[in-house]
């Protein structure tokens, strides 16, 4: 092992004791920091207690001499904690930056203590200490990152999901009568929401007949009709028709300029028609209202 080696090693063994001796005190000063206020606003011990862990893990890291480490064993303790507090200054509106800012913040108080445990804090010993807490807590920042970033992304997949679901309703219109009124673009990943909530629906209301609605579909390209076409066969086998309703004239036009065979499929021109198709189907009869004045006897 070379000298200089040896003296990070020694350095980055001093720095975990330091942090084990001085747990109590760091924690209490970190939780009166931005990172940490922020988040624990109930109660100012769980923001300690939350300090403390943070410490500890550091104090592993340094003791297992990995401090420029994002994924040395130390820090797993601790990442999910990390990433709900990032997570949720990200909610409360802190970009990125910032929540880096804040982490970086956390140095100086545990900089301050440090500095006091030697008697000349421009000896080389407490010089190599400091170098060794600068070394960690960068990593600490670089963890909070990846953590906050992964939290970010899954928050993100989450809420495409719950837009997806929003955005494809399954109507009941009728006693075995459901409907999807689709609007927007449909992408395989919606067709497949689209797909599983009218089975579902299909199951749940025992519906006979399903109608998807493309009104509110801008374009229908090869994919869209054969996206189409997989939810009206999945339909079937649940033993529901499936009816597709508007399809506009220039809908219709590129359906037959694509060469695109519809023909096993039953079109209405609209929702009404389609209601219309699956009521008679159903030996429903519905009556025109009589104009105001006129009985119908």
């Amino acid at each position: 092992m070379s000298e200089q080696a040896a003296t990070t090693g020694a350095a980055a063994l001093e720095l975990s004791a330091f942090l084990r001796r001085r747990r109590e005190q760091i924690a209490q000063r970190w939780a009166d920091a931005p990172l940490f206020r922020t988040v624990f606003t109930v109660s100012r011990d769980e923001a300690v207690e939350a300090g403390k862990a943070v410490v500890d893990a550091l104090a592993d890291v340094a003791a297992d001499g990995r401090l420029d480490s994002i994924t040395a064993p130390g820090f797993a303790a601790v990442r999910e904690q990390l990433g709900r507090m990032a997570a949720s200054r990200t909610r409360s509106g802190s970009a990125p930056a910032q929540i880096a800012e804040e982490v970086a913040g956390l140095r100086a108080p545990v900089g301050e203590l440090l500095r006091g445990e030697f008697e000349d804090p421009a000896a080389a010993p407490a010089q190599e200490c400091a170098l060794a807490l600068a070394v960690l807590m960068g990593s600490l920042r670089l963890v909070v990152m990846e953590t906050a970033l992964s939290a970010g992304e899954e928050l993100i997949e989450r809420q495409r999901q719950q837009l997806l679901e929003v955005a494809t309703p399954v109507i009941k219109l009728w006693e075995g009568v459901v409907a999807v009124p689709l609007i927007g673009t449909l992408d395989s990943a919606r067709s497949q929401v689209v797909m599983e909530s009218l089975l579902e629906a299909i199951v749940d209301q025992r519906a006979e007949y399903a109608i998807l609605d493309i009104t509110g579909v801008p374009t229908v390209d090869s994919l869209v009709a054969q996206h189409l076409m997989k939810t009206v066969a999945a339909a079937r086998l649940m033993g529901a028709e499936c009816v597709v309703s508007g399809i506009r004239p220039a809908i219709a036009q590129t359906i037959v300029h694509l060469g695109i065979d519809l023909g096993s499929i039953v079109t209405r021109a609209d929702l009404a028609d389609a209601l219309a198709y699956a009521l008679g189907h159903l030996g429903i009869v519905v009556s025109p209202r009589a104009p105001a004045g006129v009985s119908l006897r």
